[in-house]
């Protein structure tokens, strides 16, 4: 492997599902699976790698079902915030039981749970080798956490997007359902809008593109995946401007 004086990136953001942290269940936290990604995370921060991260809701809450079965989407989506703060308290617990000192760090001010986001204070944070979590997306509605891990990103000017999928990569079409599916090594954002692939919602894609920013998918089931990506081997996808 290596001990962390050749890894590809310096800082990164990683972005994972609410659903990640499920495990086999089919709604809420699964403690032994957010253990195993804490895990995955520390072998990366032990490489002296700064690490972002941004984890979504869709365990606890979405707020685009929420909405489409007649909640007030408004609404819907503050919720769906919340869900993100208590999966990101989640995984600090986790890391910090592995030694890993974390900070949550929300859009919606909550001060007696974590903190409220502010640049500078985050920045000074990842120096001092402290992995942040941002929760509660952007503090806005009608934006994911997609959209929210490409802002963050650009601000904490990290150097990649990692997001964690059940899949090692892009496709282009599901490979669980068509075995011929093929995989893209590299591909740029302008062909993942023509070709309509299903990896960020519009809005994160086009702001990471517009500020050359790399994304790189890959599989979050895979051992080690994370980390090897960082000494550049493992399988996956790099989206590219």
């Amino acid at each position: 492997m290596t001990d962390g004086k050749d890894v590809k990136f310096k800082r990164v953001m990683l972005k994972i599902s609410g659903e990640a942290l499920m495990g086999d269940g089919q709604f809420g936290l699964n403690p032994p699976t957010v253990e195993r990604i804490a895990r995955e995370v520390k072998s990366v921060h032990d490489l002296g790698v700064e690490i972002c991260m941004v984890i979504g809701g869709g365990n606890i809450f979405r707020g685009l079902q929420g909405s489409a079965q007649g909640m007030e989407r408004t609404t819907a989506d503050y919720m769906g915030m919340l869900a993100t703060v208590m999966n990101a308290l989640a995984m600090q617990s986790a890391l910090e039981t592995l030694g890993v000192f974390t900070r949550v760090i929300s859009a919606i001010p909550m001060d007696q749970v974590c903190e409220p986001y502010i640049r500078r204070r985050a920045v000074r944070h990842l120096e001092k080798k402290r992995v942040c979590i941002f929760a509660a997306g952007t503090g806005n509605p009608y934006f994911t956490t997609d959209t929210a891990s490409a802002l963050r990103a650009n601000e904490m000017s990290c150097e990649a997007i990692f997001m964690g999928k059940q899949v090692d990569g892009i496709y282009d079409s599901d490979p669980k359902k068509n075995p011929d599916a093929k995989r893209f090594d590299r591909i740029s954002y302008d062909e993942v809008f023509r070709q309509n692939l299903k990896v960020m919602d519009a809005s994160a894609i086009a702001l990471a593109r517009d500020n050359n920013m790399p994304l790189i998918v890959f599989s979050l089931d895979e051992p080690g995946g994370f980390r090897g990506i960082l000494a550049g081997e493992g399988t996956y996808t790099t989206v590219h401007r």
